[in-house]
């Protein structure tokens, strides 16, 4: 009897537990209209402050391209500070290719579609996530 209640009460624990960390979670949908081409894939890489530019994203989408548009959704999030970090790589080689000049060939966007000369900054992409889903189109 006592390991049928111990069962029970882990089994409800891990469920209890479960379901807090998900109610807690929301979700960023982001679009991104007038794409130069529908060759290759855009890549969209959800990243906080410390993975900006320095190491690989939060989460990773690899989004198909259909009439020259993306609608993708980073699921069960948790609160935060949050940017976003969007390749259209046209060639399909998972990277973004640069000219001789260090300009680069493939379009790229981040969230606030914050585009300034030098590297995007987390301080101009940044949003928040809290209690409410985020929606957001990026251009490129």
């Amino acid at each position: 009897m006592k390991t049928l209640s111990f069962i029970f009460v882990l089994l409800f624990s891990i469920t209890f537990a479960s379901s807090q960390s998900i109610e807690n979670t929301q979700n960023i949908t982001v679009k991104i209209d007038k794409l130069s081409s529908s060759n290759g894939h855009v890549i969209l890489t959800l990243h906080n402050a410390d993975t900006f530019m320095k190491a690989e994203g939060v989460k990773t989408i690899k989004a198909e391209i259909n009439d020259g548009k993306i609608d993708v959704k980073f699921e069960n999030i948790a609160s935060g500070t949050y940017a976003i970090l969007v390749l259209h790589d046209a060639n399909d080689n998972n990277k973004m290719d640069f000219e001789d000049t260090g300009r680069p060939k493939e379009a790229y966007g981040t969230s606030n579609n914050a585009m300034s000369y030098g590297p995007p900054q987390f301080s101009n992409a940044k949003f928040e996530v809290s209690n409410e889903d985020v929606e957001m189109n990026i251009i490129l």
